[in-house]
């Protein structure tokens, strides 16, 4: 397009600041509000906060009941012909395709109510404040609030439990608004469209890479056998476009899940993302503050959190032991240091009892439903190589070394 991009943007995409926990999405503007369900026929719901340690008053009104807010919105269009809501998945064994029934769990404990949980939240923040508690108590009591409720139904986190809790939700009022849901796993940087690596934001998987490049990383936890699934952006938003255009004219309300991964169809193991880090910086050293290469070599694996809790305790809980004892005979001389250290070393226990799951996960997600809409793609001559979604194209030893790993070197830690 050249000089023309920014005009041919400008005529077609209108940018409307708002706000989903909010009625009409926030939208103070009554004219803007009433052109908009005026003119809206297909309304796609991305808008999440994903933080696995969300507070969980903050996961509950924007993942959950911004869902309900979106929803509602979209019945008021009257011309909508979906609403596209963006979700995500989590069970051990093979993910199906299946909706979440209001109330139902992972573990089977019964009692799971929306309302409820609003309640507990809101009684909860009545005595933190009655107590006087600062807005930082606050926040950790919240995380943890959050993470105790997801636990106890048999959910990782805070994000995919308030994630779940808006699919019961929506599946349960959305009348007669047909519902796609899509799932993706990990996204990653792009395949190939706008850009190939373009990412923004860092991923967990990312996370891992880069301390491992700056010479950080001396032992990673994980099942190196374990799969882990993850998917490039822009095959999500081809997916979530195919599905759009299938099921635009539909009559009949649906509710169909999709699941757009790479687990089932072209699965990548912990132990392959380790080797293509240790290539790509060994053949492209990081280069440090100091202007000198940083030079990488094996990692430690720990396989498992028996073999964790002793690493730690060997490295780090017994030098901190000393270091509190000779802080205790040198009259607190050396507090600032065992502070920061103890801080750290807590930190990295409550990181690793957070993605543990992800570290030893077991999941594999089916993908029959994004596979048939594939199929019907190659069937109805739609241009497949605009809009392609399907991972087995994928070469996870060209992806990660010469698209993904340069992608986030370049485009998140510049």
């Amino acid at each position: 397009m050249g000089a023309n991009l920014n005009s041919f943007i400008s005529e077609r995409v209108t940018l409307v600041p708002g706000d989903i926990t909010c009625e009409n999405l926030g939208v103070k503007d009554s004219n803007l509000v009433e052109d908009m369900w005026r003119a809206v026929d297909v309304v796609v719901n991305l808008a999440a906060t994903t933080n696995f340690d969300e507070r969980y008053d903050v996961a509950l009104n924007l993942n959950t009941m911004g869902a309900k807010n979106v929803l509602n919105f979209s019945k008021k269009c009257a011309k909508i012909k979906m609403l596209l809501h963006v979700s995500t998945g989590e069970r051990a064994g093979l993910i199906l395709e299946n909706p979440y029934f209001m109330g139902e769990t992972l573990n089977g404990t019964s009692g799971l109510d929306i309302n409820t949980e609003m309640k507990i939240v809101e009684e909860r923040l009545s005595e933190l404040r009655a107590w006087k508690a600062t807005e930082g108590e606050i926040t950790l009591a919240m995380k943890d609030l959050g993470i105790q409720r997801a636990r106890k139904y048999g959910w990782p986190n805070t994000y995919v439990f308030t994630k779940a809790m808006a699919e019961m939700l929506v599946g349960q009022i959305k009348g007669n608004v047909p519902l796609l849901i899509l799932r993706p796993t990990i996204v990653s940087s792009t395949y190939k469209e706008p850009i190939p690596g373009w990412v923004e934001g860092i991923r967990t998987i990312d996370s891992l890479a880069v301390s491992y490049g700056k010479g950080r990383l001396t032992c990673f936890l994980g099942d190196p056998d374990s799969v882990i699934d993850v998917i490039p952006a822009d095959m999500v938003v081809n997916s979530m476009i195919a599905a759009i255009v299938a099921h635009a004219n539909e009559q009949a309300p649906c509710e169909i899940i999709y699941q757009v991964g790479s687990s089932l169809a072209n699965p990548l193991r912990f132990s392959c993302i380790q080797d293509y880090g240790q290539r790509y910086f060994t053949k492209h050293p990081w280069v440090g503050k100091d202007g000198k290469p940083v030079r990488v070599g094996e990692v430690t694996v720990l396989n498992s959190m028996a073999s964790f809790r002793r690493y730690m305790a060997v490295h780090y809980l017994l030098p901190l032991k000393g270091l509190q004892v000779a802080n205790t005979a040198f009259c607190q001389y050396f507090q600032g240091m065992y502070l920061d250290l103890h801080r750290k070393i807590k930190s990295v226990f409550r990181l690793v009892e957070l993605y543990q799951p992800y570290l030893f996960f077991k999941g594999i997600y089916d993908d029959m439903n994004i596979e048939k809409l594939r199929m019907a793609m190659r069937e109805n001559k739609v241009e497949i190589d605009v809009f392609y979604f399907d991972p087995k194209i994928i070469n996870w030893e060209d992806y990660f070394i010469n698209t993904h790993i340069p992608g986030v070197v370049k485009y998140v830690f510049k």
